[in-house]
């Protein structure tokens, strides 16, 4: 990530944002540890679920984490880009689904005005 708004990470940053509160920094790690470990889902796939819940937050940092990390785990090249799409479909889908609310806004408008 070259010429990027969001700053570089470095051990120092790291290092800083755990000492400045360490007992919440060390739950947040043994949370992450204990979701990402192998389960009734596999290493790699919960790497996957990352990959593509990354892209709809949109949170370059975890982009770049969790798709190395999924490749570590297994993941082809395919299986991650096939992740990202579905993540694309899940975000276009749900502007897609909450159309229901605009067209129910205008059926109320409309409804008021031919009354």
């Amino acid at each position: 990530m070259t010429d990027s708004v969001y700053p570089k990470r470095t051990p120092e940053l790291s290092r800083r944002r755990r000492e400045l509160v360490p007992e919440t920094a060390a739950a947040f790690e043994a949370f992450s540890a204990q979701v990402f470990k192998a389960g009734e889902l596999d290493e790699k796939t919960k790497q996957l679920i990352a990959v593509a819940v990354a892209h709809v937050t949109q949170c370059p940092y975890c982009i770049d984490g969790h798709t190395k990390l999924a490749s570590r785990k297994g993941a082809s090249d395919e299986e991650i880009m096939e992740a990202i799409w579905v993540a694309a479909e899940m975000r276009a889908g749900g502007a897609f689904a909450h159309s229901v609310v605009a067209l129910n806004a205008l059926d109320s408008i409309h409804s008021h005005t031919h009354a």
